[in-house]
C-alpha cells in the first residue's frame, strides 16, 4: 500500500512517528520526505494496514497537520523491515513549511540540568522545537537544505538522530556543544571582547551595567537592555531614534508577567504557546518595575516569554525583564548578518552577542492581542509565518505583493495561500531589498510560476511598481476591496457580505484618499455602498504626522473660514502657520479630499487636546482609545446616514465594480456635538467613548440599509479593541453574523491575502469595467 500525504509534515517529527507506528504494527516498508509532503510504502496484514491508516491521523504529532491523503494499492514488494529513506527532491514542491517553534519543555529542562551534556547550550532543539523557516533553504526539509548543513554532527548527536526511540530522531538542526553553533561576545567594532570567557556570562554583566546588547536570536537581532532602568531605556530610545513607540519586553517567567500585567487564561496560553508571540497586556495598576519609558503614555505592555534557549539562559541568569526591540534603526528591516549588524547597529549597541548559525531569512516577533476572547494577530511573523491560510476552493497560482506599509507578500498554490513574514515599510531601502529577497526565496521554495501578480491600485506604491515592471500579467486591486476580501477569505465566507474597511488611507478610484468604506460583495459584483463624508487634508501626507491638520480640515469642511477662529485651532497652530494653511484652502493647493476613518480619529484626538503631532503611525488614534473612561452614563454622538443623490439612480447592475457610494456617513452632527462638549469641559475620556459609540452605531445603520446578514470588519482601525467590541456587540443585537481578523492582521499586513482572493474572483469574470 502506498500512502501519499500533504500538509504540515516536515520538521515536526512526522517520519519518526510513522516509523514507530509501522514497527509497532509489524509492518514493513519505508517513509520519506518528498516535495509535496511525505510518501509511505507499507506492507502487512489488511487489519494492520487499516489500523495504520486510521492512526496516522488520530495520533499524529501535535505540530503536524495532514491536509490530504491518497492511498493506492500495489502488489507486495517483499520489504524485510521498515526504514526511513533519504528525501526525494524531485517533483513540484507543495509540502508546508513549519514556522520556527519556541523551546519545548524537554529541551528547556536539559539546558537547566547541570548533569546534561546540553546544560547551558543555547542551540538545543529537537523534533518538537527550534528553528525551521529561518534556516530553511529549500524543500524537502533535510539538514543538507538548511543553514545547519556545514555543522557535521558528532557521534553522540548522530546516534540520537538515528535512534527511532529518541526525540531527536531525524531532528534536522540537532546539535550540541561539541559539534554545533557557538556564540561570541563582540564589542561595537566587532572585536571579540571575551575570548577566554563564556559569551553569555559577558552579556549578563553588560546588562547588569545598564548597557545595550545586540543579541542574534532565531530570526534576527534584538536590541536589548534592562527594562527596569529609566536611564537605560531612555538611552536606547535616543540611540535608536524611537521617541515614543512602545518597546517589546522579554519577561523571565509567566509568574513575572503576572506581577507586572493583567493576564487571563487566553493571554497566558498565548505567552506559553509554541508560537510565543508578543502579547499586548494591560499594565497592572501600581506596578512600577517596568520603566515608564518602555511604553510612554500607553496602558499596555507588549510582553513575550523567551522563545529560544539563548533567551531562556539569559533570563535564568538575569531574573529580570529586558527590552527586546527589533535589531534595526526605526523603519528599517531586521539585521540578520553579523557584518550588517555591526555596520547598522554599531552606533546603538555597546556589545554584540552573536553566533555562527546563518539566518536564511529574517523573521521578526509576532504581535497578538485578545479581542472578544479571540486572538487577533497584529504582526504575523515568527511562530506563524509561513503557515498557510487554507481556503475552501483552490485558486490560480498567483503572487500578491501587498501594500506600502506593514508589507507582506503571498503566493497561492491550490487551496493554500502562503503569506510571508512581516516585512515593513517599503519606502525604506533595506526593507525593499528584503521584499525582493522574500519574493525570490518563497518562489524558489515553492517553485512557484504565478499566472498573474496582484498589487495595490496605487500606482506609486513600491510593491505596485515591482509588479508592473514584471513580464507577468498584473491585476490591480483597490486597497479597501483587498482588505475586505482578506477577511472574507480568512473566515471562509461566501457572498453576499457587507465589508466595512476603515483605515488611514488607500488610493480611491476617484483619485481621492479613501479610508472609511462600506462595500457589498456579491457573487457577481462589488459595490461601494457607503463612505464617510470627505474632508480636505491640508498638506496631504503631513496630516498623517500631524493630527492637528486633520482637525483643521474637518472643521474647514464643516464651518468654512470660521474654523480659523476656533480655540481648538488657534491653540494648535502658530499665526504664521495658519496664514499659510488658509491660503492653501483658498487656492486648493495640496489639500486632497479624504473619507478616512483613521484621519477622523486623528482629528478628534487633536480637538480633545490629546495629541497634535504623531511620533509614530497611529499614535493619536491609540491615545484616543486609551483615554476612554468607564462612564456608564455617557451616551453617543449623533451621526447621520444620508443618501448620495448624485448616484442613487445610477444603474450599475452590469458592472463588476461600482465605486460611487449610495450613502454617505455624515460626521457633521457628531463633530458639532463634540465641540459643544469641549466648550462645556466634558472630560476627554467621555468624549472619546461617545465618539467610539457613534462609529459603532454608524456601522449598524449602514448594515441595516444594506440588508446583508454577514458583516466583516477590516482595516487598521479594527485593531482598536473598543471599536471592534462595540461594533460586534451592536451588530449581534441586530441578529447579524459578524466576522473579524484572527489569523492575518486587519492592517496592511493582511492585504496580500486579500489581493490574491480579490484578483482570483475578478479573473473568473468575463469582463472588468470600472466607473
Amino acid at each position: 500500500m502506498r500512502v501519499s500525504l500533504r500538509g504540515m509534515l516536515q520538521g515536526v517529527g512526522f517520519r519518526p512517528f510513522v516509523y514507530q507506528l509501522a514497527c509497532g504494527l509489524d509492518l514493513n516498508g519505508w517513509v520519506r520526505n518528498v516535495s509535496h509532503g511525505v510518501l509511505i510504502e507499507v506492507e502487512g496484514t489488511p487489519e494492520c494496514l487499516q489500523k495504520f491508516v486510521g492512526l496516522l491521523e488520530k495520533d499524529q504529532p501535535a505540530l503536524s497537520s495532514i491536509q490530504g491523503m491518497e492511498i493506492s494499492h500495489f502488489d507486495p514488494q517483499g520489504y524485510e523491515r521498515f526504514e526511513i529513506k533519504e528525501s526525494d527532491a524531485e517533483g513540484e514542491p507543495s509540502a508546508l513549511i513549519l514556522p520556527d517553534i519556541a523551546t519545548c519543555a524537554d529541551c528547556l529542562q536539559e539546558i537547566k540540568d547541570p548533569s546534561n551534556r546540553r546544560h547551558g547550550y543555547p542551540f538545543t532543539n529537537c523534533t518538537q522545537c527550534g528553528p525551521r523557516f529561518s534556516i530553511m533553504e529549500s524543500l524537502p526539509y533535510d539538514r543538507s537544505r538548511t543553514s545547519m548543513k556545514d555543522f557535521e554532527m558528532c557521534l553522540r548527536c548522530r546516534e540520537e538522530y538515528e535512534d527511532p526511540n529518541d526525540r531527536r530522531f531525524h531532528a534536522q538542526p540537532n546539535a550540541c556543544p561539541d559539534c554545533g553553533p557557538r556564540q561570541e561576545f563582540l564589542d561595537s567594532k566587532g572585536k571579540n571582547f571575551a575570548p577566554r570567557r563564556n559569551a553569555l556570562e559577558a552579556a549578563v554583566e553588560a546588562f547588569n551595567r545598564g548597557e545595550v546588547v545586540a543579541v542574534k536570536g532565531l530570526g534576527g537581532y534584538h536590541l536589548m537592555t534592562d527594562a527596569r532602568s529609566d536611564c537605560a531605556v531612555r538611552r536606547l530610545r535616543k540611540l535608536k531614534n524611537r521617541e515614543e513607540k512602545p518597546f517589546a519586553i522579554m519577561s523571565p517567567s509567566l509568574e513575572h508577567v503576572r506581577s507586572v500585567a493583567e493576564t487571563f487564561l487566553m493571554e497566558e496560553r498565548l505567552l506559553c504557546s509554541p508560537e510565543a508571540p508578543i502579547v499586548l497586556l494591560r499594565r497592572k495598576a501600581g506596578s512600577v518595575e517596568i520603566s515608564q519609558w518602555a511604553a510612554p503614555s500607553n496602558p499596555y505592555l507588549g510582553i513575550m516569554l523567551p522563545a529560544c534557549p539563548m533567551h531562556h539562559l539569559l533570563m535564568i541568569e538575569l531574573g529580570y525583564p529586558l527590552i527586546a526591540t527589533s535589531g534595526n534603526l526605526s523603519e528599517e528591516t531586521l539585521c540578520i548578518e553579523e557584518e550588517d549588524a555591526l555596520d547598522r547597529l554599531g552606533g546603538i549597541a555597546d556589545f554584540f552577542l552573536v553566533h555562527n548559525r546563518p539566518i536564511v531569512r529574517h523573521v521578526d516577533d509576532s504581535i497578538v492581542r485578545i479581542i472578544l476572547d479571540r486572538a487577533q494577530i497584529l504582526r504575523r511573523a515568527r511562530g506563524y509565518a509561513p503557515w498557510p491560510i487554507t481556503l475552501k476552493k483552490p485558486l490560480p497560482s498567483a503572487l500578491a505583493v501587498g501594500g506600502q506599509l506593514k508589507n507582506t507578500v503571498a503566493f497561492s498554490k491550490g487551496d493554500n495561500v502562503f503569506v510571508s513574514q512581516h516585512l515593513g515599510d517599503l519606502q525604506n531601502a533595506q526593507t525593499y531589498s528584503a521584499f525582493e529577497k522574500t519574493i525570490a526565496s518563497m518562489s524558489a521554495l515553492q517553485k512557484a510560476r504565478p499566472e498573474f501578480i496582484a498589487c495595490d491600485y496605487h500606482p506609486d506604491y513600491s510593491s505596485a511598481r515591482f509588479a508592473n515592471r514584471s513580464e507577468t500579467p498584473t491585476v490591480s486591486i483597490q486597497h479597501h476591496v483587498a482588505h475586505i476580501f482578506s477577511c472574507i477569505a480568512e473566515n471562509e465566507l461566501e457572498p453576499p457580505v457587507l465589508g466595512v474597511a476603515w483605515d488611514g488611507s488607500g488610493f480611491g478610484m476617484d483619485g481621492t484618499v479613501w479610508g472609511g468604506e462600506f462595500f457589498s460583495v456579491a457573487h457577481e459584483q462589488v459595490r461601494r455602498i457607503s463612505s464617510f463624508r470627505p474632508f480636505p487634508l491640508p498638506g496631504g501626507e503631513s496630516a498623517v504626522r500631524e493630527p492637528r491638520r486633520s482637525a483643521l480640515g474637518l472643521l474647514y469642511e464643516l464651518l468654512g473660514e470660521d474654523c480659523f477662529n476656533r480655540r481648538e485651532i488657534v491653540e494648535a497652530f502658530r499665526d504664521e502657520e495658519l496664514k499659510i494653511l488658509q491660503s492653501m484652502f483658498a487656492k486648493k493647493i495640496n489639500c486632497p479630499l479624504t473619507s478616512s476613518c483613521g484621519r477622523l480619529f486623528d482629528a478628534v484626538a487633536s480637538l480633545t487636546g490629546l495629541r497634535q503631532r504623531n511620533s509614530f503611525e497611529g499614535q493619536a488614534a491609540m491615545e484616543l482609545e486609551f483615554a476612554i473612561s468607564d462612564s456608564e452614563s455617557a451616551g453617543e454622538y449623533p451621526i447621520n446616514i444620508v443618501s448620495d443623490h448624485e448616484h442613487e439612480s445610477f444603474n450599475a447592475d452590469r458592472l463588476l465594480y461600482e465605486w460611487r457610494p449610495l450613502y454617505r456617513v455624515d460626521w457633521g452632527p457628531m463633530v458639532l456635538s463634540l465641540l459643544e462638549d469641549m466648550e462645556e469641559n466634558v472630560a476627554p475620556g467621555v468624549v472619546a467613548l461617545k465618539f467610539h459609540k457613534a462609529l459603532a452605531s454608524a456601522i449598524c445603520r449602514v448594515a441595516r440599509l444594506s440588508e446583508m446578514k454577514q458583516i466583516v470588519l477590516t482595516g487598521g482601525c479594527f485593531q482598536n479593541k473598543t471599536l471592534t467590541e462595540l461594533a460586534v456587540g451592536k451588530l449581534r443585537l441586530e441578529g447579524l453574523r459578524t466576522f473579524w481578523h484572527q489569523r492575518v492582521p486587519p492592517n496592511d499586513g493582511g492585504l496580500a491575502l486579500g489581493q490574491i482572493a480579490a484578483a482570483s474572483w475578478q479573473m473568473k469574470k468575463e469582463s472588468v469595467q470600472c466607473v
